[in-house]
């Protein structure tokens, strides 16, 4: 979000480098808006030249769909501070005038948590061979999503409240054989549940991840994510660095 057209010019070619969709806001209110409605991996905020600017990046933590988003606030060094930002829980400080090379630098330290807080909600359609153990029974079941944190499944028949069966399947693609413990998370009534995941060995966590990472390539051909940037200030994990031009 930003209405200086020189930040704009330096971080749409620094950001599609990096195969990042880039949407370009010149008004918070309609950032907002969208910011409410839509999911975002990262959100750039010129904070002192784009009025409402700092409410967008102070409010963004409580949106259910961008608490999460890596953000940079890009500042002028004359009202807003770096640690006004970071208290905020703003992830990536620019200041101005910003450079093509310091632009670079702090979206290439930043991709990590992009890429990682994609993976963390992106969900995968799957139709798998799932096979429920619980106790002595074992129930086949056909997988219909999974993520790196769970899977959801069609069911023959319902599970009992609290359920921790053993949940086997191959990830679509590799020889990768899964054997995870689950926790029913939820059930509808008509066969579909979804498992979370317990207590999974670290490489079977480390495979799934590099698998859901390649999926996700696959459904963004040529894209890691997609993120927003205003030009009326534009909106990780808070405080994860400054990154000074």
């Amino acid at each position: 979000m930003s209405r200086d057209s020189g930040v704009v010019r330096v971080l749409r070619p620094s950001l599609e480098k990096l195969a990042i969709e880039v949407q370009v806001f010149h008004e918070a209110e309609k950032a907002r808006k969208i910011l409410v409605a839509e999911k975002f991996d990262a959100v750039i905020v010129d904070c002192d030249d784009v009025r409402g600017g700092v409410e967008i990046l102070r409010s963004l933590r409580s949106t259910p769909s961008n608490k999460n988003s890596v953000t940079f606030a890009i500042l002028n060094g004359k009202t807003t501070t770096t640690q006004d930002v970071f208290d905020m829980g703003v992830n990536f400080v620019l200041q101005k005038p910003i450079s093509v090379l310091n632009a670079s630098r702090c979206l290439n330290a930043a991709l990590n948590f992009m890429v990682s807080e994609r993976r963390r909600y992106f969900r995968q359609p799957v139709r798998m061979l799932v096979r429920v153990a619980v106790g002595d029974r074992e129930l086949r079941a056909t997988g219909t999503n999974i993520s790196e944190g769970g899977l959801a499944v069609f069911l023959p028949e319902a599970l009992p409240k609290g359920a921790t069966p053993r949940l086997k399947f191959t990830l679509a693609g590799t020889q990768l054989a899964m054997d995870v413990e689950g926790e029913l998370a939820w059930a509808d009534g008509k066969g579909h549940a979804g498992f979370r995941f317990r207590n999974v060995p670290q490489s079977s966590q480390q495979h799934l991840e590099h698998w859901l990472d390649q999926q996700m390539e696959k459904d963004l051909p040529g894209s890691t994510g997609r993120i927003a940037a205003t030009s009326e200030p534009t909106p990780t994990p808070p405080g994860s660095g400054i990154i000074k031009s």
